[in-house]
């Protein structure tokens, strides 16, 4: 079960970001899936990432569409897959890609939206924000829900040489602000600042991406993960972030 993986750089005034990226994502995967075949590996699962599919979308990403993977992450990524589909054709390596969309639960990296949210709802005073009008839709997947489908891919035979699409929910941004903050029992203050507006000031402030992020929508059709393998969410959004707010006050 392959997870490892490069997702940040923070100096990318280097030469090349994406190399950086491939010799990470594309080449040593690679490397480790050969190390497998020698070994005689039965199935590697890989975890990609949604946005090979692509940054954003009016109608849900299903796993036959054409990839377009935007920025070097997300081509990386791309590029692991193609080797590995390539590698699973000339071996008896069976090999799962999954492409999940943003995962939530307990740690996330500091550096994410979504961790971003969960210390706005857990800091003393609750800053408002203005997000009470994004009326886009993002799905997501909680961490216990992710496992529980690596798990049925390790064993479900129908799983080689697939690539999944999984999500558990689908919501706004302004609805997944209102249930994090109701999870920490305090009400969110949204302020219903026009979305052009923030995202012309974001692009001022060279935060175009994570404007992207919480802006845009991002729809996961998860049914093939579904039909093929028989698999359902193992818990819900509500009792997911509950679990992330037990952690909060125990650490």
């Amino acid at each position: 079960i392959h997870v490892a993986g490069k997702a940040h750089i923070i100096d990318k005034a280097q030469a090349s970001v994406l190399d950086e990226f491939l010799n990470i994502n594309t080449e040593l995967t690679l490397n480790l899936a050969k190390q497998a075949i020698t070994a005689k590996v039965q199935r590697f699962i890989f975890l990609s990432s949604i946005r090979v599919n692509g940054n954003q979308n009016s109608q849900p990403f299903l796993e036959i569409d054409t990839p377009n993977p935007k920025e070097p992450y997300a081509i990386s990524k791309y590029e692991a897959e193609q080797g590995l589909l390539k590698l699973a054709k000339n071996s008896s390596l069976g090999v799962v890609i999954i492409r999940p969309p943003l995962v939530y639960g307990n740690n996330a990296s500091g550096t994410s939206n979504f961790a971003r949210l969960i210390q706005w709802a857990d800091s003393k005073f609750m800053l408002p924000l203005p997000l009470g009008a994004v009326n886009n839709a993002r799905s997501l997947i909680a961490i216990d829900n992710l496992v529980s489908f690596i798990i049925t891919c390790v064993l479900h035979p129908k799983s080689a040489n697939e690539i999944f699409l999984i999500s558990d929910d689908t919501l706004s941004t302004t609805q997944l602000l209102k249930k994090i903050a109701k999870v920490f029992n305090k009400k969110a203050l949204l302020l219903p600042i026009p979305v052009n507006w923030m995202v012309f000031i974001a692009k001022l402030l060279g935060k175009e991406a994570d404007a992207v992020r919480l802006f845009s929508s991002l729809i996961v059709d998860s049914s093939k993960a579904r039909d093929l393998l028989d698999w359902h969410p193992i818990t819900t959004m509500d009792e997911q972030l509950c679990k992330i707010v037990e952690n909060e006050k125990s650490t």
